[in-house]
């Protein structure tokens, strides 16, 4: 009786041995997917697109960061109304560890503000880049999302980010110069690089139909001329309660979450937890992926 019971309680503990590491194997090999939200021009809502689809996220039960990487035009935080106390200048000068520049927003989002620290990011040395790669693989294994909110246009600095990521939303509204500038950045980016993700989102929409015909001038373009498949990912209706909640500095999806655009930025983040992105075979993903098309980039 006595072996019997030993033999059982042997084959508990080793049950419960396994099913440990399983668990710390899990916590080790998970990753933040790594998402880059840009625009062909400015002032199409990039940004604002970028905080209430986090916040839409994350209302999900999703743990999602969000990095403004708008370089000289950093606002994030300003749409939430919050004066960061830190930004990347501080985790690159060694002041801060990356936990300590992590802002928490409306619904204690996580942010990291760029401010003047984003510059620099660009010309760190090999020991600097292997700092803030150490730094960013600490948080990523504590996200489901990091979202980067790039500028607008086609700078260098915008590559390197695009072309890092696991995917890339852009953003653009049904005004022809929008249009032709965010098929433009797709073309130039798809140029340099194959395995780049793209999935649109149309935003100030009149209606269904006319976000619906502006995504197709853009995929259809990009098929035909470029052999490059953009899918459309949602669209945003115009709505006057969007520039209400900028002026009141509060997300529109917090301020007024019964809204046509609330509504919208929900059904777009359904539309998006349904049918994820597929990477191109052999595409390299997640934080690792991400640092090692970096330094291909900016080297």
């Amino acid at each position: 009786m006595t072996d019997q019971a030993q033999t059982l309680r042997n084959l508990v503990m080793k049950h419960e041995h396994e099913r440990t590491a399983q668990t710390v194997s899990d916590v080790l090999n998970r990753t933040a997917k790594l998402i880059t939200v840009t625009s062909g021009k400015g002032g199409v809502g990039k940004s604002n697109f970028t905080l209430n689809f986090a916040l839409t996220l994350q209302s999900m039960g999703k743990r999602v960061l969000v990095f403004d990487a708008d370089i000289g035009m950093a606002n994030i935080d300003v749409l939430m109304g919050i004066t960061a106390k830190y930004n990347l200048y501080h985790l690159l000068r060694r002041e801060k560890r990356i936990d300590e520049i992590i802002e928490r927003g409306p619904g204690s989002l996580s942010f990291i503000a760029g401010g003047s620290g984003m510059s620099d990011l660009f010309s760190l040395s090999q020991h600097d880049l292997d700092y803030f790669t150490e730094q960013i693989e600490s948080v990523a294994g504590e996200m489901d999302y990091i979202i980067f909110d790039t500028g607008a246009g086609l700078s260098k600095e915008n590559f390197s980010f695009i072309h890092s990521a696991d995917e890339c939303l852009v953003v653009t509204t049904p005004e022809p110069t929008s249009i032709t500038d965010a098929y433009a950045l797709i073309k130039v980016v798809s140029g340099k690089e194959h395995d780049t993700s793209f999935r649109l989102i149309v935003n100030r929409a009149g209606d269904e139909k006319e976000a619906v015909q502006t995504a197709d001038k853009i995929m259809m373009a990009a098929q035909r001329f470029l052999n490059v498949k953009v899918s459309m990912l949602g669209y945003i209706n115009e709505d006057h309660h969007v520039v209400q909640a900028v002026k009141k500095q509060v997300p529109f999806s917090m301020a007024f979450p019964n809204c046509i655009a609330a509504r919208d930025i929900q059904r777009i983040a359904d539309h998006y937890m349904l049918v994820p992105a597929s990477p191109e075979p052999g595409a390299l993903t997640g934080i690792k992926g991400f640092m090692q098309k970096w330094l291909r980039r900016t080297k």
